[in-house]
């Protein structure tokens, strides 16, 4: 997408505040970037962030059966090779022009390898289904029970991980702002 859009390796590397190895990380798929990360490419190459997701989009109603979900990426600060913390199911990838993201999210269990957090523009909302899951939100720290949820600003520092030594299902939906 960023050579269709013809934009230089450093100049979108710059843009979105990564050195230009991670960006060629990135692209190659050695590196998964974190959520904070694509939202900033996005962004950058002016498109939503659900076109890095998207299948077949069409306008209308869109519905997600149980168990028909595709896992739609993995994120983390960590290389691919290593094991990823989040896994995404896209609830909605086939609908067109949609202004929020919602997300099944598998969280494994174990703290984050790398401590870096995730900071973008817009807001989230995390139901958690199963397991329990601890939320740090700048310099808050919060533990999330199946029925618990949290509204967050996503422009401060946020990451979740499980709790515990189980894996943890939460619903997220993500609203960007055009």
């Amino acid at each position: 997408m960023r050579e269709e859009k013809q934009i230089g390796l450093s100049d979108l590397a710059g843009k979105v505040h990564l050195n230009q190895e991670q960006l060629e990380r990135i692209e190659s798929g050695a590196m998964a970037p974190s959520l904070g990360v694509l939202t900033k490419l996005a962004r950058a190459l002016g498109v939503r962030l659900g076109t890095f997701l998207d299948d077949h989009p069409r306008s209308g109603a869109v519905v997600s059966r149980k168990g028909a979900e595709k896992e739609s990426m993995s994120m983390s600060s960590a290389e691919v090779s290593k094991q990823e913390q989040l896994s995404f199911f896209s609830l909605a990838r086939e609908k067109a022009d949609r202004q929020m993201e919602p997300f099944l999210v598998k969280i494994k269990p174990g703290v984050p390898s790398n401590p870096l957090a995730s900071t973008h523009e817009g807001e989230e909302f995390i139901y958690v289904l199963e397991g329990k899951v601890r939320v740090v939100y700048g310099k808050e720290e919060y533990e999330l029970l199946p029925g618990d949820s949290i509204y967050l600003d996503s422009i401060v520092k946020h990451q979740l991980y499980s709790a515990d030594d189980q894996m943890a299902r939460v619903l997220a939906v993500v609203y960007l702002p055009l």
